[in-house]
């Protein structure tokens, strides 16, 4: 390996350091503890060095964001991989999301703005458009002709979003009742939106 690439290769495993070391930070004190100084002492760095790779600590919100987005789109895609009919698809699509959204809640909490402020740049990243787009596709298909157009397909999936993502919320602050109960609600919300797809 030639010095080129191994200077690259630092350089990403230093970006993901940093990263690590942020959510890390998060996940023992919140992320209202997190700040540029504590990550350089979590790793052992000089602030100078994470300057370096993210300008402040919107940087690397936003880049969370985008990692967690990227986490959130190949859950959503093996979900949907699982099934043909389209109803299935939707189904385990936004499971996958309510799985997602408890297994990475720290990451899902910095991409929506649960408990805390999120990066107000979260909604233009590509990873973030790529899911929404996947949903809705299926969405679109799942319509029938008379049915179809694209202001009732956007209406559709807010419709999903709206309720799936205020069930997490409710939960992730701990307001909400208890697993049993959560996943009745989240079939029945989910079953009854499908039912009302071409309606």
């Amino acid at each position: 390996m030639g010095s080129k690439e191994r200077i690259q290769r630092v350089k990403e495993e230093t970006r993901a350091n940093i990263l690590d070391a942020a959510l890390e930070i998060v996940k023992e004190d919140g992320w209202q503890a997190l700040s540029m100084r504590k990550i350089a002492d979590k790793i052992e760095y000089t602030a100078p060095i994470i300057y370096e790779y993210f300008a402040n600590k919107e940087g690397i919100l936003l880049e969370l964001t985008r990692k967690g987005n990227l986490f959130l789109l190949i859950d959503l895609k093996n979900a949907k991989a699982k099934y043909d009919d389209p109803k299935e698809q939707l189904a385990a699509m936004w499971i996958a999301y309510w799985d997602f959204a408890f297994e990475h809640t720290h990451l899902y909490q910095v991409m929506f703005g649960v408990d805390m402020m999120c990066c107000e740049q979260q909604m233009a990243l590509p990873e973030a458009e790529a899911s929404r787009k996947l949903i809705t596709d299926t969405i679109v298909e799942i319509m029938n002709a008379e049915s179809f157009c694209e202001d009732r397909v956007c209406r559709k999936y807010y419709t999903f979003w709206s309720v799936i993502h205020g069930l997490i919320s409710i939960n992730l602050v701990r307001r909400g009742t208890n697993d049993e109960m959560n996943q009745h609600i989240l079939k029945d919300a989910i079953h009854g939106i499908i039912q009302t797809i071409n309606d």
